[in-house]
């Protein structure tokens, strides 16, 4: 068992790490092999390739599958905790690779949720090494967190809103319009107020186009609050994290310290501030 755990940490390597050559080349194949899989199933969906190539589709899928199901299985044999592994999003994503087509053995409606697979798309992440953003990542989570109570009390003001217009078209128009529910007229509201607009039910009264150029006009005005909330509170936080960046220098003129990263001048004696060369290369000024 010992003699084996070598060949099972260059294997590891390979498919859990990005690193290496190796680990590079086996990410893009995979990813390759995904796209591809993908491909066939929206291909297949069509009727006039389907009842063409329904068979040589058939025979792809079958395939991609066994390669998939080979790579699920190495990378728990490899892995030095499988069970933490099948339990993680990537194992569970990987798990779901492989089920749809055998889901198909007995429910062939189930073939088109083999696209899951796209999901392990996103594996790209780590062949671009955008792991270098998760600072970033972090910090959008984070205000999404801290706006969550404002987008909460945004979301019903909403809903109500909502309710409010879903009803009056209800009682102004009527079913012979159109709008033979509440819960439809509701429907229309929310089509109506996202500027969506399919034209399925249309007001056919003057005070029901009126009511709906207001519900229009109120639409425009209140899908910009989220994004104004999140704006903000981002833009804060930012402008936090920066404000607590500081020039590991003092000004030469009076020793004050705690400058910012973009300062030109001194913040104490307005001295022009006289970056060192290294230090500039360390932290380049903005302009």
């Amino acid at each position: 068992m010992n003699d084996a755990r070598p060949i099972r940490d260059t294997v590891e390597t390979v498919i859990f790490g990005t690193e290496t050559r190796g680990g590079n080349l086996f990410d893009i194949a995979l990813l390759v092999t995904i796209l591809a899989s993908v491909a066939v199933v929206m291909f297949d969906s069509v009727d006039a390739y389907h009842a063409t190539y329904g068979d040589l589709f058939r025979v792809l899928e079958l395939g991609f599958t066994l390669v998939f199901a080979i790579e699920y299985l190495t990378r728990l044999w490899c892995t030095r905790n499988p069970m933490a592994y099948a339990i993680s999003f990537w194992g569970v994503v990987d798990l779901l690779a492989i089920l749809p087509t055998f889901l198909t053995l007995f429910v062939p409606e189930a073939s088109s949720l083999i696209v899951i697979r796209l999901l392990r798309v996103l594996r790209v992440f780590r062949i671009l090494h955008l792991f270098e953003l998760h600072e970033e990542y972090i910090e959008i989570i984070g205000v999404l967190r801290a706006t969550s109570r404002s987008i909460l009390v945004f979301f019903s003001l909403v809903m109500v809103t909502v309710v409010v217009f879903g009803c009056l078209l209800y009682v102004i128009d009527g079913p012979e319009h159109g709008f033979v529910s509440i819960p439809m007229s509701i429907y229309w509201a929310v089509v109506t107020i996202t500027t969506v607009g399919y034209g399925d039910v249309v007001p056919g009264t003057p005070m029901g186009r009126f009511v709906a150029s207001i519900g229009i006009l109120v639409g425009y005005s209140i899908l910009a609050v989220p994004t104004a909330i999140i704006t903000s509170k981002l833009w804060e936080r930012l402008g936090s994290r920066r404000a607590s960046q500081t020039l590991s220098w003092n000004c030469h003129v009076c020793a004050g310290a705690d400058h910012a990263l973009d300062a030109r001048f001194c913040k104490h004696c307005g001295a022009e501030m006289e970056i060192p060369d290294e230090l500039r290369e360390q932290k380049p000024i903005l302009p």
